[in-house]
């Protein structure tokens, strides 16, 4: 129903439901507004209204009616489910005491509650809820006046506050949160408080004062009772109590100043947050064995599961309510939020700081080759949008890598060009500005979810063709023909030249890791393995002949500036040789794809195996839908659904077995491995290629020895046992 009101007015009238108290105590009238009762409305319109029919006004249209509430339905109305309709009311009740308890023993308990179960939503808030809902669905935080009598929980309190500004500043100036809009909405509730020193010193106060108690009790009888009072009433259980308090304090603590340290401009934080990292992890191993403490002294015992509990104890948190803010997420219809539990919390936050410590430890290389292999590297940990967010943040700051190398000196690096050219004149023209944004758009886009990351990827290739156009064009038009010259010492047509190559080189990649995501996102069927393989391999191909082009090209600069002479063609017969590892390593890809795509594309021709089932698809448009953004960039050129049919059409087990691309591939990686000796990354994905080309080289010789025999006696599948995109082919007896 809508009565031309806005989406927030529109959830008033639920209100009037609840019958203990008056509109007027909620909220009342004023001069402009009268309360009036709409029952008697309502009740004639149900009986006059037929299905499909709604109240509206003249100027009603089908965009209000997307945004109307139907009163009365719990996941539209967000007045049905709420208990209490203002902090005030819910103070009134008594929801969130000061002081909790006159009971000092069950105050401290109380407290160490509130902070597990702080804990738990913030890091379901981190998984993408909504941070009215969660973190601020505790009364303390909203009215934190009320906390100063009780020092920890006021300290405790104002520390979340400032943890959870830093977080939102953080995800909305990296720009991630388009995945998760209701992430960074802070609803107008309170984030800015006194500031984040007057914050760490309340903290710092209260965490001195905790030491002394922890001092005390450690003491004898006699000096206790003359150096300070106890925390609570049990003298046995102060030791366990103080600690079980300082290590969440110290956790908060130093957790806020590793999110402070990582945003200080160009890494210059990055050393002193990974210590602040080793202290967080050694807080929330605290954290955790406290809960055997708190667990035995717990009155009662612990009445919900493990795997439900959100605090350490198993006790119910006081002081709070999880509808409370559901009506300031107007016009969003409230979210059934389920809270991670305690253990979960516990276990996220312990990712959280190890995927912190992993940017942490970077050392902020120049080569974007080596930024784009770290980021990779980084993204196979499926690192939450918190992680990513300070990442995005470290690499692009102002426009520049690190906040510190212009994008055109970044590009010249990667295409190999000398150190000099970074101040050159080329740097001025129009397509070659748009190519550093293109760079940073890239390096954002690598930054973000893996399903995000595939979309973005694909849909930039076309504007990557675009600029490799334009930048050729437009010199071209410039210059003229001394682009096309094959030795002229012109500075600006060597400069475009290899840029150019960079350019395709980069390209390629991209549309690598498009193909790849695919897998990790398990977007193709076991039937579709062999289509994209096919089309990986012709990727390969491309993306190694312009490595190639680019590190030859550079070879052959360097050695000019250091006045040698270069060799006579008739000399370079044995230049395969000297093929750069990086090649090597994607010619070993190559083979290995290469074998796959054969070893598939014969079970379909000989055994009728692996074909696609589904009814709504033929295999031409499952092409073009997997393909389509690579398509649309020319990547690679010529590469149609009718030269794939052609070229797997042929492959029979009589053909595919010499040569064995699996035993190329496998001898490859063996040969690699002195090359990364010290890279241990390549070494572990060299040693994961090896596994599956040795597997394959067995299982397609048992396929090609028993197939040609007895076809119907196999059943062969593709499980990815050893590497997360190329598969295993697993031969049993059918």
């Amino acid at each position: 129903m809508d009565w031309n009101s806005t989406p927030a007015e529109q959830a008033e009238p639920s209100m009037g439901r609840r019958s203990p108290l008056p509109l007027s105590s909620t909220i009342p009238a004023s001069p402009n507004t009268v309360w009036v009762d709409a029952t008697p409305l309502l009740q004639a319109a149900c009986t006059d209204l037929l299905d499909g029919e709604l109240i509206h006004g003249e100027n009603f249209n089908l965009f209000a009616a997307m945004s109307a509430l139907e009163i009365m339905d719990p996941k539209m109305d967000s007045g049905m489910i709420c208990k209490y309709y203002s902090v005030d009311e819910a103070i009134e009740d008594g929801v969130g005491p000061v002081p909790i308890s006159f009971d000092r023993t069950t105050d401290v308990q109380c407290t160490l509650d509130i902070m597990d179960h702080l804990l738990a939503c913030e890091a379901t808030w981190h998984k993408g809820h909504s941070l009215a809902q969660t973190v601020f669905s505790c009364i303390y935080l909203l009215r934190p006046e009320r906390t100063v009598p009780s020092p920890i929980l006021h300290s405790y309190c104002k520390i979340i506050r400032a943890t959870c500004k830093a977080i939102v500043s953080v995800v909305s100036d990296a720009r991630t949160h388009e995945e998760e809009d209701l992430f960074t909405m802070a609803y107008g509730l309170p984030l800015d408080g006194d500031g984040d020193e007057k914050s760490l010193s309340l903290l710092n106060a209260v965490e001195e004062n905790l030491c002394r108690q922890l001092r005390a009790c450690k003491a004898q009888s006699s000096r206790r009772k003359q150096d300070m009072e106890p925390l609570q009433s049990d003298i046995d259980m102060e030791e366990g109590y103080c600690k079980a308090l300082l290590c969440r304090l110290r956790f908060r603590k130093h957790f806020f100043h590793v999110l402070a340290c990582m945003r200080r401009p160009q890494g210059k934080g990055l050393e002193l947050a990974r210590k602040h990292i080793a202290s967080s992890m050694s807080e929330l191993e605290c954290i955790r064995k406290s809960a055997d403490f708190l667990i035995s002294i717990a009155s009662g015992g612990c009445s919900i599961g493990i795997e439900d509990r959100t605090t350490a104890s198993g006790r119910q948190p006081i002081g709070f309510d999880a509808s409370l803010n559901s009506r300031v997420s107007a016009p969003a219809p409230p979210r059934s939020i389920k809270m991670l539990s305690w253990n979960k919390a516990i276990e996220y936050f312990e990712k959280l700081l190890r995927d912190l410590d992993f940017i942490c430890s970077y050392s902020l290389d120049p080569s974007l080759e080596v930024l784009l292999r770290f980021v990779t590297q980084f993204q196979s940990s499926r690192p939450d949008l918190v992680a990513r967010s300070h990442l995005q943040l470290l690499l692009v700051q102002e426009g520049r890598l690190y906040g510190r190398d212009p994008m055109f000196a970044v590009i010249t690096r990667a295409a190999g060009l000398p150190e000099t050219t970074k101040n050159h004149d080329i740097q001025r023209y129009e397509s070659v500005m748009q190519l550093g944004q293109l760079v940073i758009n890239m390096l954002k886009i690598v930054c973000t979810n893996t399903a995000w990351q595939r979309r973005k990827l694909g849909k930039s290739l076309q504007d990557w063709r675009v600029i490799y156009v334009q930048l050729e064009l437009a010199f071209t038009n410039k210059f003229g023909e001394v682009l096309a010259t094959s030795n002229d010492e012109n500075g600006v047509a060597r400069v475009v030249k290899q840029i150019l190559i960079w350019l395709e080189e980069q390209a390629y990649w991209i549309a690598f890791r498009f193909l790849m995501l695919g897998f990790e996102l398990e977007l193709y069927s076991p039937s579709e393995f062999f289509m994209v393989y096919w089309y990986l391999y012709a990727v390969l191909v491309k993306l190694a002949e312009k490595t190639d082009s680019r590190m030859e090209i550079t070879e052959i600069t360097a050695a000019k500036r250091k006045g040698k002479k270069r060799k006579d063609s008739s000399k370079d017969v044995g230049r395969e040789t000297r093929i750069p590892p990086a090649v090597r390593f994607l010619q070993c890809q190559i083979h290995l794809v290469e074998g796959l795509t054969l070893l598939q594309a014969a079970l379909r021709n000989e055994m009728a195996a692996l074909h696609s089932l589904t009814p709504f698809n033929s295999e031409q448009e499952i092409f073009l839908q997997h393909f389509e953004l690579l398509q649309k960039a020319c990547i690679p050129e010529q590469i149609t659904y009718h030269s794939f049919k052609e070229s797997t059409s042929y492959a029979r087990f009589s053909n595919i077995a010499t040569p064995n691309c699996f035993q190329q591939a496998q001898k490859l990686a063996k040969e690699l491995r002195s090359s990364f000796s010290n890279d241990h990354d390549r070494l572990a994905e060299l040693r994961r290629l090896e596994q599956v080309a040795e597997h394959n080289s067995v299982a397609m010789n048992v396929i090609c020895q028993l197939g040609a025999v007895e076809p119907n006696s196999l059943k062969v599948s593709f499980e990815f046992i050893h590497h997360p995109c190329y598969a295993t082919a697993v031969v049993r007896r059918a």
